[in-house]
């Protein structure tokens, strides 16, 4: 059996203008293609654009999707180093543009149609 330590209670960036008017589904986050930072974690950022299908089909892995594909938006930042880990996907939030890692692209703001982007 392995065994992992996981730090808790640090600082959480918090991607929401009003914390508490939110709806967000869990999802499992894929850990293709994400790359390992100077710790050598792979973290999949929070505001991250996300689909996969997960919306339809529960077992679908969420992966990145800053397009017409989004689905939702990452709530919090998820560690993917070991493979594939839970989170939640944001369906319905007013999420502040400038706390996010990558601007929302046009196509992915119109797919996201119960997301509103605030400054």
């Amino acid at each position: 059996m392995k065994f992992r330590k996981t730090p808790f209670g640090g600082p959480q960036k918090q991607i929401l203008k009003f914390a508490d008017h939110y709806v967000a589904l869990p999802v499992t986050v894929d850990d293709s293609g994400v790359s390992a930072n100077d710790n050598g974690k792979k973290i999949v950022p929070a505001g991250t654009v996300i689909g996969g299908g997960f919306i339809d089909d529960r077992t679908a892995f969420a992966v990145k999707s800053n397009d017409e594909n989004a689905e939702g938006v990452l709530f919090n930042d998820v560690d993917v180093t070991y493979g594939p880990a839970a989170g939640a996907a944001l369906i319905h939030a007013f999420i502040e543009t400038d706390k996010l890692p990558e601007a929302p692209a046009s196509e992915a703001k119109a797919a996201l149609n119960q997301i509103k982007f605030i400054k």
